[in-house]
């Protein structure tokens, strides 16, 4: 199965440019656009910040943007929760976030939570997608926390015929930056522990707007770079700057090398323009006010 990986939507309530002049309706139609022509796609996955405001407005408007090109391709669709998200228009969009082609929810078993957690699993031609919620209200940085956890751990006793992919938005790895580390995903330890030995083949995540590969309990984990902007890295040490340039990723679950990754960038004469630079002072707040010790 191909999987197309989207992430970090961020879509408003109203067809225009947000506060920092990006267009997230028009950052999504390119993407979509630039890929209709890549054959093969099985499942579209968006993990995370699908709404920039929480609003049922922003996410009706993702939910039928993805669906529509999904359709297309004859694909269901897998959302998830990110911090930018809110639980309860979520749901009541979307759903557990697991949307077959009929538009119906596909989801076999969700977590049960009394904060609405949405956690849930679903099966596409053999292979089980799980999705988290590493969403903590009010703050960036993520947690799944025991209950997912437990139901995690269950959902995984019987193997799937093609395996699983988990699917968060918080990302369990980071590179050595104090913004990644501290509004990373905090309870990474606690889900390498129930992934472990497993048939997870593969974590997805958002989340940090960028392209980043590593190993959580020796299962891949991909962070694809985001749709609205992209994190430059090449910002000095310590400070942050956003670009234009909308990004997604193609993960092939067969074939000899699989899990492969291939990077996509949407056709933008505007991409590697600046969104935003936040200086090391305001980089500082950003981590102090947002952070989980906060």
């Amino acid at each position: 199965m191909r999987i197309l990986h989207l992430s970090d939507i961020h879509i408003g309530p109203d067809d225009a440019p947000n506060a920092r002049g990006v267009d997230a309706r028009e950052s999504l139609r390119r993407m979509l656009t630039d890929l209709e022509a890549v054959p093969g796609i099985g499942t579209v996955v968006v993990s995370g910040d699908v709404a920039d405001d929480g609003s049922p407005e922003a996410y009706t408007a993702a939910r039928d943007m993805v669906r529509e090109f999904a359709s297309r391709k004859g694909a269901p669709v897998v959302f998830c929760t990110g911090n930018h998200d809110e639980r309860g228009a979520f749901a009541k969009v979307l759903g557990s976030g697991h949307i077959g082609i009929d538009g119906r929810d596909t989801a076999t078993t969700v977590v049960d939570s009394p904060e609405g957690e949405r956690a849930a699993a679903s099966t596409i031609d053999g292979h089980r997608l799980i999705t988290l919620d590493s969403l903590v209200p009010g703050k960036v940085y993520g947690r799944v926390g025991a209950r997912q956890l437990d139901w995690l751990r269950q959902v995984l006793a019987a193997p799937a015929p093609n395996g699983s992919v988990v699917v968060l938005h918080h990302p369990p790895v980071t590179l050595d930056v104090e913004v990644q580390k501290t509004l990373g995903l905090q309870d990474a330890a606690e889900l390498a522990d129930v992934v472990r030995g497993t048939d997870v083949r593969l974590v997805l995540c958002g989340h940090f707007h960028l392209q980043l590969f590593g190993h959580l309990a020796s299962v891949p984990v991909w962070v694809t770079a985001g749709v609205l902007s992209r994190i430059d890295l090449t910002a000095p040490p310590g400070t942050e700057r956003a670009v234009r340039g909308a990004s997604a990723t193609l993960v092939d679950l067969a074939g000899p090398y699989a899990p492969m990754f291939h990077v996509l960038h949407a056709r933008d004469p505007r991409a590697g323009e600046t969104v935003y630079e936040l200086d090391r002072d305001q980089l500082r707040s950003v981590i102090d006010r947002l952070g989980p010790g906060a």
